[in-house]
């Protein structure tokens, strides 16, 4: 079975355009905070809608730094 399989290692696997990743992450962020504006009553949904917005711009931010600061390639 995975005598024909070459072996590689996990890295070897990364996504290899992170501009347009980060681009999508944008786009998200974009449009989870415009969902803000609908025919919703309750602000549950709000609540959830900017906690994941935040979330993912956490991330994109975090992603940032450590690539300014030489940590990751």
């Amino acid at each position: 079975m995975a005598g024909n399989e070459p072996v590689t290692s996990p890295d070897q696997h990364k996504p290899t355009n992170l501009k347009w990743a980060r681009r999508g992450a944008f786009v998200t962020i974009l449009i989870l905070l415009a969902m803000l504006f609908g025919n919703h009553h309750g602000h549950v949904e709000d609540v959830w809608l900017i906690v994941i917005a935040l979330g993912i711009a956490t991330v994109v931010v975090f992603d940032w730094v450590m690539r300014r600061n030489g940590l990751k390639s």
